[in-house]
């Protein structure tokens, strides 16, 4: 039995729009290795995407074909509803192998039975899971071949939500929250990061009372102390001590869906300059979102933003938003569309977006962000919960 968690008809209707991005770009296959993009084709959901693996789409050939180790064959079959000629295996002499074999030399012979050898073949040249060996084996196995990239192809298909996956995503913003909740409420001082970093975890997988959480793309972030200027720490084994600022960076994952949330609280009284930069931050985001509308380009939400913080003094470099969604490690974000200067994607229904206008500093570090929705006139955050500075 299946454990899909859509039904066939929208996956059929994703893999026929991927089909016609494939005859706009003039190719005759693309080679999809990023698990989130195989996902989002055929259902595949494994803690698998460590060997190689793949999905072959054609414009001619109805289904897609899955390719992967031969003992995520059952995983396959368990997930997806692809027809059991599609579900094509290596064998384990392939895997980690200390002699001339590689799954790209297996995925070349699927390419050569789906007669496309000699054709324009598009990869996703830079997934986190296509590597370089996996390129010149492809090269070496298919010299007719004529190799494109295509990274981001399936991304831009994805990057309009469906009324399911929106669901999903409203699913996950309500673990992120109550995960959010449980990090604030560990937080003391004396408690070592590790804990409130467990009560996180918890939280996620628990979910709600309705549903459970899936493991998240990516871990919590908790930079504290003097570190909270650097976004992408995780926790210690450091008590928190009073006078710590930290930063909580999380996302609850339903069925691969996130809705990322990210809020900032201090131990014990917290200066007047982190209070007054939350409280710049906050006008920030609600400038940006109160700009959001179909027709809007990325750049213009951003130019919002900056300039509402640029009346206190204020600048900030980095993007502050992108799409995101689906996901698998390392990363929630769909790698397409991106909140800041230059990116003129003009926003449509139903895209989704993590904006994330966080201020970092040698002194201060302070995040609080909104996953939103596009409508039809405006901007949903996906979550309620509180836009302000924490204390403990």
């Amino acid at each position: 039995m299946s454990r899909n968690v859509f039904d066939e008809a929208e996956y059929e209707r994703r893999v026929e729009r991927t089909k016609e991005r494939l005859r706009e770009e003039d190719l005759d296959a693309i080679v999809v290795s990023d698990p989130a993009n195989m996902n989002y084709l055929t259902g595949y959901d494994g803690w698998s995407f460590y060997v190689h693996q793949a999905v072959v789409v054609t414009p001619d050939h109805e289904e897609p074909v899955w390719v992967g180790r031969e003992m995520d064959r059952g995983g396959a079959r368990a997930t997806t509803t692809l027809s059991e000629s599609n579900i094509l295996t290596y064998s384990d002499d392939h895997v980690h192998s200390p002699h001339d074999l590689h799954p790209m030399d297996y995925i070349a012979g699927v390419l050569e039975d789906l007669e496309v050898a000699d054709g324009r073949i598009g990869l996703e040249m830079d997934a986190a899971y296509f590597t370089a060996k996996s390129y010149t084996r492809l090269q070496q196995n298919l010299p007719d071949a004529e190799f494109e990239d295509a990274t981001l192809l399936v991304g831009w298909v994805r990057i309009k939500k469906s009324e399911q996956e929106l669901e999903y995503m409203r699913e996950a913003a309500r673990i992120s929250e109550t995960a959010m909740q449980a990090g604030l409420d560990a937080i003391e001082e004396g408690v070592p990061e590790y804990e409130a970093a467990a009560a996180i975890y918890e939280a996620l997988i628990t979910g709600t009372e309705a549903y459970g959480g899936d493991y998240p793309s990516i871990v919590p972030l908790m930079p504290s102390g003097d570190h909270t200027g650097t976004p992408h720490l995780t926790w210690t084994d450091r008590p928190f001590e009073d006078g710590d600022p930290v930063i909580i960076e999380l996302s609850g994952c339903r069925h691969r869906y996130h809705s990322p949330l990210a809020r900032t609280t201090f131990v014990g009284d917290p200066p007047a300059e982190l209070e007054e930069t939350a409280e710049i931050v906050v006008e920030g985001i609600e400038a940006a979102l109160d700009v959001v509308e179909p027709g809007v380009t990325c750049e213009a939400v951003e130019k919002a933003w900056r300039e509402t913080i640029a009346q206190y003094g204020l600048e900030k470099e980095d993007r502050i938003g992108y799409s995101m969604g689906l996901g698998y490690p390392p990363d929630w974000g769909e790698h397409t569309a991106s909140i800041r200067p230059g990116d003129e994607t003009v926003l449509e229904e139903n895209m989704t977006f993590h904006m994330i206008p966080g201020i970092w500093t040698d002194e201060i570090g302070m995040e609080i962000s909104e996953t939103f929705r596009v409508t039809n006139s405006g901007a949903e955050t996906l979550a309620e919960f509180p836009r302000e500075l924490f204390t403990t």
